[in-house]
């Protein structure tokens, strides 16, 4: 067969599969289906390889060129295009060839003549006929509608929302495949690609969008924020105009024209696979050898065509798309969208680096889209240095069941930090860390809060989090409620997390990986790292959790004693992940640092390459070492070979010799070809890696209980070396005081007024607090609050800072901005300088012949606590709160009689001097 009948044979078969019915000239019958491909139709330039009827028209050509003609198939077009303009032998009703594809056996390229500035693209396979005949029924073609899309009513958007859905409906006009929008989290990724959809649906006539997510949970959580959304345009919601579904089964419904999916799920659909629903639930940000894993074959499936899906958007565009899963994106023939916070090299390079939008963490800061954070260190000399456990009688822990034993060690164990909560597990170096964060979680951290702000620990697995739960309760004195597990273990985690978000408890959430990306707890204000992270890009998606911004109202909701917006969060650094080196990837390395779990599912995911192989096989042979005669016998049997065999098994998939030798036994040869070679070893890895495929094997040799004991170190107690917040705080510090001092600057005219608080009549004031509610509204609108601003002076300058600002008064802005023009040298909170000017006062004033009642003093604090807040009283405001309760003025000239106005008079005069 010549290069040329190998590629027509290809080529018939993809048309087959398209749906299509294939037939020579001599066989000619245009009623015998749909679709009809006519080989060498006769035109008035000669016959055209293929002619395309639907419906017994012709709509397409296809001209067709050897396998190896691929790097020149664009030469091909020309053909095409002239077969395309030229007149089909015997057809004589109205018709206009408007579809070309140029194909080898392994490449097909399209052209939509209908296109302005047509181009061709690369598809996976020819499309069906009914979707040609659907294509020729709109009135224009998706990527005419595209450079068309008109204005829109940008209420209630952020500027740089509205610059990101511009620039892609620029990049649509322009039919650019790919694009991505790269948008600090917490900016609204999926509002402006919900509003993108919106628009592709209404202006641009595509047929279906599929929304693609890196985990069952943030595919839950698209679809809420899907059916949560109304357009400006229209009254009714999303789901109302539309219909949204979320991928559960491999059904995908007909009226379905927003998919939301996995990736591997879509994999499964259009493989005819069952998936295991697991890997939905594992992040692929927590695979460090995904960038070794086999790409996915995926082949032709006729229910859902290439030409299902017109737009594929990619939340969070991990970087398995590169590689393991990238063929089911090139399966469709879509425009591809990239929605991430935390782009790096390869991710430019995949959307073709074509960047609609850059809105990185820093300007959203700057902007007020984000809130930044201060980061205190907690260390101790057990999580630094590790310890030692002399040779005695010891504790063992099962740390799925939980069964301890106690045994003798055989020697010294001497362990590292990286060996805490995973090897050992050393209950004080927790009890530590938690009791640490307690001691200053009302000091340092929150000094004005009366509850655990919502705060999020990370933990390395379950073990170690059900651990820091029970220290967590016991530590602060609190029950169940208050601290909670949100892993993919725990039973219905949604409603965990759904409390986690809405509601009073649980306070404290500890979680491995399952909401360490994407998914969205406005109240977090302050996240734990009990894990190091060497990931750049996955540390900044935890980071990512604390940073969203929230109102007062909606803060307090869960958080009752919050008195502003959410205006910073605190990472509280346990094991020193804010100064471990970072890496945009992290490479497979035969070490023990790369869990037997993952180099498991690596093999399920399909990476049969030497490194993983050969970790693997390392890690069996371990196992195999630790396991007794019983759970040998067990393993066999489970696995159907014994743990060595196994391991063996894998090894040799890669040993020249053996390779060889069997080569040489299969092809009756003394030195085989490098193809027979090729495929001898490509037999033996299949065979190495088949047990792997099946869940329950994976599960059994995970579970294998020597794999899971741990010491527990309990005589090595831990101790704080230190508690603080990072020198980087400094420098954050330092923007926001350097913020105040241009506000201060740029709003001189109107602080000087500010003076005569200190040299007019109590009369004034009322006019100089509605000063000062402007000012702070100024200086609110640049992401500055009062306590923000008092924390960053402790920060900065200690030793003049007396005190904390915590009744959040106004008036407190009046010391800050006398502290900083230099009127004072020490800055202590307004209601400081109230308490000690009322001492001065009532010692003078009872120093003389007649003394203050008893009930005239209670009076009297409550004055000086309304001085302190509100900077002058007047007498009308003996008729509110709290004074009403003591009877209100009358009550107050009965105790002070004639000269209750001159108290009042001098009591505004003296405590505010």
């Amino acid at each position: 067969m010549t290069p040329e009948q190998k590629a027509r044979e290809s080529i018939d078969k993809k048309l087959a599969q398209a749906g299509w019915i294939v037939q020579d000239m001599k066989q000619l019958d245009l009623s015998a289906g749909l679709g009809v491909a006519v080989r060498e139709f006769p035109t008035s330039t000669g016959p055209v390889d293929y002619a395309l009827f639907v419906e017994g028209i012709p709509v397409g050509v296809v001209e067709a060129k050897k396998d190896d003609a691929g790097e020149n198939i664009t030469v091909a077009e020309s053909q095409s295009n002239r077969y395309a303009g030229s007149t089909f032998k015997w057809v004589k009703s109205d018709y206009r060839i408007r579809f070309a594809y140029e194909a080898t056996g392994k490449l097909t390229r399209f052209t939509d003549y209908n296109d302005v500035k047509y181009r061709s693209r690369t598809v996976f396979s020819f499309h069906q006929p009914q979707e040609l005949r659907h294509f020729m029924k709109l009135p224009d073609t998706v990527r005419n509608r595209m450079k068309q899309f008109p204005a829109f009513d940008t209420t209630g958007f952020r500027k740089c929302q509205i610059t990101a859905i511009g620039n892609l409906e620029q990049s649509f006009a322009a039919n650019k495949p790919k694009a991505l929008i790269q948008m600090a989290t917490g900016a609204g990724k999926t509002f402006t690609a919900i509003t993108a959809v919106y628009r592709l649906l209404k202006y641009a006539n595509v047929n279906r969008v599929l929304f693609l997510v890196d985990t069952k949970g943030l595919g839950e959580q698209a679809e809420r924020e899907f059916l949560a959304y109304r357009p400006n345009d229209d009254n009714r919601s999303f789901s109302e105009i539309y219909g949204v579904h979320r991928l559960k089964s491999p059904f995908i419904p007909d009226s379905a024209q927003v998919c939301i999916s996995t990736i591997q799920r879509m994999y499964s659909i259009l493989s005819g696979e069952e998936i295991n629903e697991s890997i939905e639930e594992e992040s692929m940000y927590e695979n460090p050898s995904v960038d070794k894993q086999a790409p996915k074959e995926v082949v032709y499936n006729f229910k859902y065509p290439p030409e299902f899906f017109d737009v594929i958007i990619i939340d969070e565009c991990h970087r398995s798309i590169y590689n393991v899963w990238k063929q089911v994106l090139e399966y469709f023939d879509a425009f591809l969208i990239g929605l991430t916070a935390t782009p790096d090299k390869r991710t430019f390079a995949f959307f073709d680096q074509n960047i609609v939008s850059e809105y990185p963490r820093e300007q959203a800061i700057i902007d007020r889209v984000n809130v930044g954070e201060d980061i205190f260190l907690i260390e101790t000399e057990v999580g630094k240095q590790g310890a030692t456990i002399l040779k005695q009688m010891v504790e063992y822990r099962n740390r799925l069941s939980r069964e301890k034993r106690w045994a003798q060690l055989d020697e010294d164990v001497n362990y590292h930090p990286s060996q805490l909560d995973r090897d050992i597990v050393n209950p004080s170096q927790i009890r530590t860390v938690i009791r640490a964060f307690k001691d200053n979680l009302y000091t340092a951290l929150f000094p004005r809060r009366k509850e655990v702000p919502k705060t999020l620990i990370f933990a390395k697995t379950d073990s170690h989090a059900d651990d820091i739960i029970q220290i967590a309760r016991e530590e602060f004195g609190e029950g169940n409620e208050f601290c909670k597990k949100i892993t993919y273990a725990v039973e219905n985690p949604g409603a965990v997390l759904s409390s986690f978000r809405n509601s009073y408890y649980p306070r404290i959430a500890v979680t491995v990986d399952m909401i360490a990306t994407g998914t969205d707890v406005k109240p977090i204000e302050c996240l734990i790292f009990m894990r190091d992270v060497r990931s750049r890009n996955y540390f900044e998606q935890m980071k990512g959790r604390g940073t969203r911004t929230l109102d007062k109202d909606d803060l307090q909701n869960v958080t009752p004693s919050a008195t502003e917006n959410k205006d910073h969060f605190v990472i509280v650094d346990a094991v020193g992940v804010t100064r471990s080196k970072k890496s945009d990837t992290r490479a497979l390395e035969r070490k023990p640092s790369v869990s037997l779990k993952e180099l498991m599912m690596n093999v399920a995911l399909g990476a049969k390459d030497e490194d993983t192989l050969t970790s693997l096989a390392n890690r069996i042979i371990r196992l195999n070492n630790q396991m007794t005669a019983t759970e040998r016998k067990a393993f066999t049997e489970k696995v159907g070979v014994s743990a060595g065999t196994l391991a063996e098994t894998l090894l040799n998939a890669f040993d020249e010799d053996i390779l060889t030798a069997q080569a040489r036994a299969r092809f009756s040869c003394d030195e085989p070809a490098p193809e027979q070679y090729a495929q001898v070893q490509k037999e033996a890895v299949l065979e190495a890696v088949k047990p792997f495929h099946k869940p329950e094997v994976r599960d059994f040799i995970e579970n294998v209980r020597r794999s899971h004991e741990q010491i527990i170190d309990n005589t090595n107690p831990d101790a704080v070396t230190f508690a603080g917040f990072d020198t980087q705080q400094e420098v954050n510090a330092d923007k926001v005081l350097q913020t105040f001092r241009d506000f201060i600057e740029a709003n001189k005219d109107e602080i000087i007024a500010l003076r005569i608080i200190y040299s007019q009549t109590y009369k004034d004031r009322p006019m100089v607090i509605d000063g000062l509610k402007s000012l702070y509204e100024k200086l609110k609108a640049q992401g500055i609050t009062i306590d923000r601003l008092w924390d960053c002076y402790a920060i900065k300058k200690p030793d003049q800072v007396r005190g904390k600002s915590t009744m959040h008064q106004l008036a407190d802005l009046i010391s800050m901005i006398r502290f900083e023009m230099g009127y004072e040298d020490n800055l202590q909170p307004f209601a400081e300088t109230v308490n000690y000017n009322f001492m001065r006062w009532t010692l003078k004033r009872n120093a003389g012949a007649v003394h203050f009642t008893e009930e005239q003093m209670e009076w009297l604090r409550l004055i000086k606590d309304h001085i302190a807040v509100s900077l002058s009283i007047e007498l009308d405001d003996l008729q509110l709160n709290p004074f009403d309760r003591k009877g209100g003025l009358g009550r107050f000239y009965e105790v002070f009689g004639d000269g209750y106005e001159k108290i009042l008079m001098e009591m505004n005069v003296e405590l505010v001097a």
